[in-house]
Parts: C-alpha cells; sequence; structure tokens
C-alpha cells in the first residue's frame, strides 16, 4: 500500500465517527423506504377530499392550543381531525414550523417569491436593417 493510499484510509477512518459505517454496494439505496408520503396524500388515500382537508386544516389553524389538545384527546374526533392536530402539535413539540408551513401552504399556496435579475445584452434586440 502507498503512503498516500494509508493517509487516505486514516482520513476516512477518522473523519467517519459511526463505526462500521461502510459506503452503500452500487445500486442499493440509502433509503428503502423511500421519502415520507405528506398528510393530505394519506388523507385522500383514506377517502378524504381535497376541499375536506383545506377546511379542515384552515378551522383546525385558528384554534388556541388548548382548543387543539381537545381535538386530539377526543376518542370520537376523525381520523382528519387526529391526523392534523398530530402535525400541528408535533411542530409545537419540536418548536420547528415544518408541518404547520407544509398544512398552510396547503391551503393557501406558498407564498411569492421575488428573484432579481440584471440581464447585460451585448447586441442590439431589434435589427432594423430587416
Amino acid at each position: 500500500m502507498t503512503n498516500k493510499a494509508v493517509q487516505n484510509s486514516r482520513v476516512t477512518a477518522v473523519s467517519n465517527p459511526i463505526p462500521n459505517n461502510k459506503p452503500f454496494e452500487k445500486g442499493q439505496s440509502g433509503n428503502p423506504n423511500g421519502r415520507p408520503r405528506k398528510y393530505v396524500t394519506l388523507l385522500v388515500d383514506q377517502g378524504y377530499k381535497r376541499s375536506e382537508i383545506n377546511d379542515t386544516i384552515q378551522n383546525m389553524m385558528a384554534m388556541t392550543v388548548d382548543e387543539l389538545k381537545q381535538v386530539w384527546d377526543n376518542p370520537k374526533a376523525t381520523i382528519l381531525e387526529k391526523t392534523i392536530a398530530s402535525a400541528m402539535r408535533k411542530s409545537i413539540e419540536k418548536g420547528t414550523l415544518y408541518s404547520l408551513e407544509t398544512l398552510l401552504s396547503r391551503v393557501y399556496g406558498l407564498p411569492k417569491q421575488e428573484v432579481e435579475s440584471i440581464v447585460h445584452i451585448e447586441q442590439p434586440l431589434f435589427n432594423d436593417d430587416l
């Protein structure tokens, strides 16, 4: 083994904090179950209409934390209500906005995003000689 190969193997061994962590075989996936399904997709698969889902999300977003807890604790709450309450609860407990942002973008759409661009044209757009 050359000196450079020994040096590279040492760097790999030292920089990899997880013991026995090996690269994937060719053609093997690092995420065999795939990307997790979104809440709305799961609910549509259970027979809910998108308009029902959007209305429920919109109504539950206006609830207080205590009202949301009542929905979560209610044994007669629908799967739709429980799923949305669960997503909102997860966001609140983790202190992240990911689930709430997903639900809001589902109902209201993504906010407008502005992009500034500068175009430099070195040739005239129209040729008067034609």
